[in-house]
């Protein structure tokens, strides 16, 4: 799939605001990847808005966390 060029700075956007608001003690070992990818998928699925993807995204990060743990 093709991004353009806003949409990708939106995307680094969206990880940079996600990751700064993650606390020392949630910080695993693939982390970053595997909220870049999130947010991938869902831009993807048509979420396009830096608020919209901050929000999905910071709403399922206890479950990427958790994948990476287990």
């Amino acid at each position: 799939m093709k991004y353009s060029s806003e949409l990708i700075q939106t995307m680094r956007n969206a990880l940079e605001t996600v990751m700064a608001n993650v606390s020392a003690n949630q910080s695993v070992f693939g982390l970053k990847a595997a909220v870049a990818e999130y947010i991938l998928q869902a831009a993807a699925q048509g979420q396009t808005s830096l608020d919209g993807l901050v929000a999905s995204t910071s709403s399922q990060l206890q479950s990427i966390i958790s994948s990476l743990l287990y």
